[in-house]
């Protein structure tokens, strides 16, 4: 009885679920394009992981290439690069995470406190313009700005009765040239999704806080931050999540010999170990570790949320 009554629900499920298809499947052939495209390059490309565990010829492909297992990780893990590439990356994405998460979220503020509607404007303008530079043009412009001998730093620098620095080659300056220049470039477009999430505030409570007593700076702490907290630990997550992802590009085009020490970081090494020296095995397994551990701090932090704000991706 039990066993007819479980299949007659499964029965009724699947009409129910056939159902459902028939009368929405217009928003099923939209979505369709998208399951493919994620299918085809997302997940497929994926069966290379293996890589990592044999060493990959061209000549053998994939499937023909002898399995090595754990070689390739002991390699990089027993290697002098190892300690140096880990520190290195930490430090740059720890850099951008206490000093250009914070930023965003008091340029929204601004913004959404702002009551001359043409500074507004400006400031927004201002802000969001840079995010739209390419890597290539914003290394460029700070090499032209921190030159040691025409750069209008190095100039402001020489007014003040200071000798003029090599900032580009000075690897005691690199992280904080390369965490300035990314909260210049990228902090007005990320401020948008919390001004976004200002617009949703209720503004019965700030009625309220107004007649209370409360200044518009007490209704920002009191007010508006709590409203918006959910979006701020949200992309908070997000971002740990990404704690080992410092893209190559910029770090590439801003190395050196003389700040190779600080700026090696692990997306740099795979690019010139994986795909200039041909070593695809060793360095698969390089981002195939760096991945692993990039989910183990994203679900980490997430439980973390989830205990202490009940705010969580999952």
């Amino acid at each position: 009885m039990g066993k007819n009554g479980h299949t007659g629900k499964y029965v009724s499920g699947k009409k129910d679920f056939a159902k459902k298809v028939r009368h929405c499947w217009q928003l099923y052939v939209l979505l369709a394009p998208t399951v493919v495209y994620l299918l085809i390059f997302c997940y497929l490309p994926m069966l290379g992981i293996q890589i990592a565990f044999r060493d990959y010829t061209a000549v053998g492909g994939i499937w023909g290439s002898a399995w090595v297992g754990w070689k390739h990780f002991l390699r990089f893990f027993s290697s002098p690069q190892f300690k140096v590439l880990i520190i290195n990356t930490l430090k740059i994405s720890v850099y951008s995470l206490i000093w250009g998460f914070p930023l965003p979220i008091i340029l929204a503020l601004f913004i959404n406190e702002c009551r001359f509607r043409r500074l507004k404007k400006v400031v927004q303008s201002l802000t969001y313009a840079p995010y739209f530079i390419s890597t290539v043009v914003l290394v460029s412009m700070m090499t032209l700005f921190l030159n040691e001998d025409t750069g209008v730093i190095n100039l402001l620098v020489e007014a003040l009765g200071r000798e003029p620095q090599n900032f580009m080659g000075n690897a005691g300056a690199f992280r904080s040239i390369y965490v300035i220049s990314g909260i210049w470039q990228s902090c007005g477009w990320s401020s948008i999704i919390y001004i976004a999430a200002l617009s949703g505030v209720d503004i019965q409570l700030h009625e309220a806080a107004r007649i209370d007593g409360a200044n518009r700076l007490q209704r920002t702490w009191y007010v508006d931050l709590p409203s918006i907290m959910p979006t701020v630990i949200t992309v908070l997550i997000l971002n740990c999540g990404r704690i080992l992802s410092v893209g190559y590009e910029k770090v590439f085009l801003m190395q050196n010999t003389m700040n190779q020490s600080v700026s090696e970081v692990i997306s740099t090494y795979v690019y010139k170990v994986g795909l200039l020296g041909a070593q695809y095995s060793y360095t698969t397994a390089i981002s195939l570790f760096n991945s692993v551990i990039n989910i183990i701090v994203l679900i980490a932090v997430n439980h973390i949320a989830k205990r202490t704000s009940e705010v969580s991706l999952f």
